[in-house]
């Protein structure tokens, strides 16, 4: 048997072990994209390389309570910005939703009370929960900051799950005190169903009597893996739920593999084992900003950006060989710019090569720029290709200064060196 953790509004139930007052109010955490890192006061700023999810950033402004005032989420112009990364069911009530404008959730609920984003918080407690679960569960994965799955095989008879998940989740209320949502499921993807209808603060478990009552009126849309493309495909079809999906198993075997697989895991019929350890593949970096048309601006940014990448890719310790630089414009314009390159990595050839990316993706220059993105992936540990030996005595002299500037950063900060560029 499979079981499926949930942590119940995880962003707002960490702040409340540290604020007990905001129990039982409406409460929302509000994140907007850190433009700040632009700033040429900048600092603060940190990486997390451990956790990953919805509106779990990899690079981050550190928490402050300052942050904690609504003006932190005013701009100049008086406007409120931003959007709510999770709120409380209390907020719910009103209508507040995820992903909702600030600016909306306000008017929807007038005395709800925004806090900012505390990402220190959510991973001490995250790795907290997962170091408990460990001694409560032989296979335990983390599939992010605020999920896990288990498998109870050969460890709790079938019988007894129900009652071992509900002892679980009021033992780590109190020892941790967040309240989560189990499901427990023959597979890992009918769990995490389960999980759905567990909340808040319950259990679940489906089984082979309460498997097509639960199942088939569930929508097509709310099944984990059934994207945007594919719940358009299937109400083309006239498949509107998964109960309707199972009666139709010609029709979404004949769609390919994809839609096979998809099938059997909607019957419960295909899994995936437990992975203990998830091996990182790639790792990026991107902002949303206001409209910009100064390329000079534009370029002192993507310098910016290389310098956190780098300082992440340092971390890692990681030699990636396929860099991918993305631009999105105004009216709705895009365009990206790839490149392999099996050489040693350093950081100032890093930076020039972003640039040369940005250059040679910047195609639509009479329009302003919205969006930057950087991305680095195919790591040679994940790969056969061999790094070349070109230039391999100045890149080692190169490399070295490289760890000595990861040095420095990590003992005073990312913001202690900076290329005299994005000054």
């Amino acid at each position: 048997m499979k079981i499926h953790i949930d942590i119940d509004c995880f962003f707002v139930s960490a702040i409340r072990t540290i604020d007990p007052s905001l129990e039982h109010k409406a409460v929302a955490i509000g994140g907007r994209s850190d433009t700040k890192i632009f700033d040429n006061e900048a600092k603060n700023q940190t990486v997390n390389l451990e956790n990953s999810g919805s509106f779990v950033p990899t690079f981050y402004k550190a928490y402050e309570a300052k942050d904690d005032d609504l003006n932190a989420f005013r701009d100049s112009d008086g406007k409120i910005r931003g959007i709510l990364t999770t709120s409380s069911y209390e907020a719910r009530s009103y209508g507040v939703k995820t992903a909702m404008r600030i600016e909306d959730a306000l008017r929807l609920c007038p005395h709800l009370i925004i806090k900012a984003p505390n990402m220190s918080l959510y991973q001490k407690l995250s790795h907290k929960l997962h170091e408990f679960l460990q001694t409560k569960i032989p296979l335990i994965e983390q599939a992010s900051i605020d999920e896990f799955y288990g498998d109870l095989s050969g460890w709790i008879e079938d019988e007894d799950v129900e009652e071992f998940i509900d002892n679980l989740r009021h033992e780590i209320k109190k020892e941790i005190n967040l309240p989560v949502s189990i499901g427990a499921a023959k597979t890992r993807y009918i769990a995490k169903m389960a999980t759905s209808y567990a909340k808040p603060f319950g259990c679940k478990l489906i089984n082979k009597h309460n498997f097509d009552k639960i199942i088939n009126p569930i929508k097509v849309e709310d099944f984990a893996g059934i994207g945007r493309s594919m719940s358009k495909r299937l109400k083309d079809a006239q498949i509107h739920t998964l109960g309707e999906l199972r009666k139709r198993r010609g029709t979404l075997e004949s769609w390919g593999p994809y839609a096979k697989e998809l099938y059997k895991r909607v019957e419960g019929l295909s899994d995936a084992p437990i992975q203990t350890k998830h091996e990182r593949k790639s790792i990026g970096i991107s902002r949303t900003i206001e409209p910009v048309y100064d390329r000079v601006e534009l370029r002192r940014r993507v310098h910016i950006l290389a310098r956190h990448l780098n300082f992440a890719i340092q971390k890692l310790g990681v030699i990636p060989t396929v860099y991918h630089l993305g631009i999105r414009y105004e009216m709705n314009q895009k365009s990206h710019k790839n490149i392999s390159l099996c050489e040693r990595f350093t950081e100032k050839k890093f930076d020039s090569l972003c640039i040369s990316l940005f250059n040679e993706a910047d195609i639509h220059k009479r329009l302003c720029v919205i969006r930057l993105s950087i991305n680095c992936s195919s790591f040679t540990q994940h790969s056969r290709k061999e790094l070349s030996l070109i230039n391999f005595a100045d890149e080692e002299k190169m490399e070295k200064l490289t760890k000595q500037n990861q040095k420095l950063r990590e003992k005073y900060g990312l913001d202690m060196l900076k290329w005299g560029s994005e000054l």
